[in-house]
Formats: structure tokens, sequence, C-alpha cells
């Protein structure tokens, strides 16, 4: 739901100001050793904040035989002309961020991190290869999964990436994260092991201190970096096994000492789940986690009422909860004549519609209840 301050989460985002020119070419030089855990600050205009990770790990499997050794650079090297850099210009105040994307159709459907887009207000994507850019549409995404799908206006021909399957991975296996990491344009692979196939994190937004919760991921020994989220987590054959999504940092239940011993490890969305959602989003069909198309918004930034309903906790001025009168502190109780339980709930059902759809809310206020038509207004990615 737009605005709403509990479902807001930057993850590996670069949010510096972005720099003009074509993306740079991957070298020859693959960082295959893991590097110090760097200190990222900020939010807007600087390198966001590690997250905040707790992990539960699963239980391991048996041992079994290992894989076959991984070459970095060749496996690099087939990735490059399927990764592409994003750039985007987010609200509210219009700076630039960056994140990678993975190539999977001829005809320029992109698969990247939600919170790469998350706000964007316009897209653009510069293909590693070549430096060609292109303007993006977002097409759909899933919060829930971090996943968004992006289409290429104009763009045809496109090399598209070889997916494996996530669901045949092992722990040890090696694998190589590859991905516009510090937002440079120059593409960045690291290698390292899976240590974990289920990891359930809870990635803290340092700029609101909002907190989401990733299950499912996949855990690797290597130090992923800021700007790499949305790129391609490849197995030694070079195919793409999962999407780069976030990394560890600092904890908030481990003294300095503790994390400084710490090894740094990244994690990644399983290629399965990933292709799950792009499925949902061609389909054409929402759910409650799945978004389609353009995102509609009430303009309110909202919260759980007590004992039930969607608190409006601001209604943004000049936007449709606002010009229909809504007012600070009432709680939505339906939608269309839907009971709504809670700000989980009224944005699910948001979700499901477009821009210019009318909802039908059911406000209780001081003055008791009443009944408000809403004209949905287009918004950003949420």
């Amino acid at each position: 739901m737009d605005g709403d301050r509990h479902d807001s989460r930057e993850y590996l985002r670069d949010d510096r100001p972005r720099r003009r020119g074509g993306a740079g070419r991957l070298g020859a030089a693959v960082v295959a050793t893991i590097l110090a855990v760097a200190a990222f600050l900020g939010y807007r205009g600087e390198l966001p904040g590690w997250p905040t990770l707790e992990r539960v790990p699963a239980a391991a499997p048996a041992v079994v035989a290992p894989r076959p050794p991984l070459d970095p650079v060749a496996v690099a090297a087939g990735i490059e002309p399927v990764l592409v850099n994003i750039n985007v210009s987010t609200k509210p105040f219009g700076v630039g961020a960056a994140g990678s994307g993975i190539v999977l159709t001829a005809d320029g459907q992109v698969l990247t991190s939600h919170h790469v887009v998350k706000g964007a207000e316009s897209v653009k994507v510069t293909r590693v290869s070549d430096g060609l850019v292109y303007d993006a549409q977002v097409l759909g995404y899933d919060s829930s999964t971090d996943i968004a799908l992006l289409g290429l206006v104009g763009a045809t021909g496109l090399t598209t990436a070889r997916l494996g399957s996530s669901s045949g991975l092992r722990l040890r296996d090696e694998v190589l994260a590859i991905g516009n990491a510090g937002g440079t344009g120059e593409p960045t692979a690291v290698a390292g092991r899976i240590s974990d196939l289920d990891s359930t994190i809870l990635a803290l937004n340092s700029a609101d201190l909002s907190r989401k919760a990733l299950s499912g991921m996949v855990e690797i020994s290597a130090e992923v970096s800021s700007g790499q989220s949305g790129g391609a987590l490849a197995d030694h054959s070079g195919a793409v096994v999962g999407v780069i999504a976030a990394a560890s940092g600092d904890r908030e239940d481990e003294d300095p000492g503790v994390q400084a011993q710490r090894p740094p490890v990244g994690y990644a969305v399983p290629i399965d789940t990933a292709m799950r959602v792009v499925r949902q989003i061609r389909s054409g069909t929402p759910t409650e986690t799945v978004h389609v198309g353009p995102t509609a918004t009430l303009g309110v930034l909202i919260s759980d009422a007590r004992p039930s309903g969607a608190r409006v906790d601001v209604a943004i001025y000049g936007l449709p909860a606002h010009n229909a009168g809504l007012a600070d502190g009432e709680i939505i109780t339906s939608i269309d004549g839907k009971t709504v339980t809670s700000a989980r709930a009224l944005r699910a059902a948001i979700n499901k519609h477009k821009p210019h759809d009318i909802v039908e809310l059911g406000v209780s206020g001081p003055g008791g209840q009443r009944t408000v038509r809403v004209v949905l207004a287009p918004g950003t990615p949420n």
C-alpha cells in the first residue's frame, strides 16, 4: 500500500546519485575471494545501510558428492550478456538509485528485486554488454518475495538468461554472484559456497527502521555488494539459480566484537520462487501479494487499528483519500463492502485495483460511520 511505513526495505540498492555514461564491461578479473564487510550508511543519496538479518537455518541434508569445480571467469563471461544495470528516480526526493537485472525474454522482460524499483517514478535499464539504454515499465511485483518484472520499451533480439532450477541446489555447492556492485555500472562477480538452502531473514531498512521477513532464501558465503540486488546467482554450469537480494550486516543481537569476527554472507531468492512470481504476473491475475500492472494509490499512510481496521495516519494532501475527505485518525473499516481487518488487508484489496478505479470505503471517525467513494490515482511501486 502506498506510503505504508511497515513494509519498506532497501536491502542492497545503491542510492548514490547516478553518474551518466554507458555501462562498463566486465573485466577478466573476477572477485573470487570474500572481502571485508563495508559499512554503508544512509538512505537518500548514499549507499544504504546493510540490513539487520536474523537467520533461521534449515536442517543440513546428508553429505553428497561435490559438484564439478566452478570456473568464475567462464561463468561470469556467460552471464554478462544477459545482465543489465537498472537506474531509477525515486519518490519523494527524486534521487537516483541503482540495481541489477536479468534478461528473461528477447523482447525485454527483465527479472529484478522488488526493492530496486520500489517508489520508482522512472526506470532506465542499461545493457551491460553494449551500453544500450532503454526506458522500462514495471509489469508487476511481489514484495513478499522481493521480486519484480520489468518490460523494456522497444527492445528486440536480446540475449536471454539460461535458467537452472534451485530445487537441485545443495549445501557447499559453488556459486557466483554477479551484478552492478556499488552502482558504478561495472559488474562485479564474487564466488562463494551455499551455506543454507532455507534461510529466513529479517531485513532492517536503515532509513525508517521498518523490517521485512523473507523466507526460503539461499545463503551464500560471499560478500555481495550494494547495487548487486537483482543480479544473478549462477551455478558451476553458468545457469541462473537465484536472484541476489540481501547481505548480512550488523546484527542487533550481537556486540561489536562478535560482529567484526562474523564472516559476511549474501542471500538470494531461489530462481524457482522468482519464476513462480513471473508466471503469475504474466497471467495478468493479481493475488494478495502479487501486483500486476500499474500501481494504484489511495494516498495515505496507514497502520493497524485496534481492534480492527486500517488507521489513516496521514491523508496526503492532494491525493485521492484527502480529496475524498478522509482525515487523519479515521479508521477504514471496509472496501467495496468487504471488511478491512488490518492495514495489510487494505493493501491486499488495493493491490487488485488499477489507477482510476473507483472504490467504496467504509470509514469510522468522530462523526460516526460513513461511506466514501474514492477514485484511485496512479502511484509508484510499493
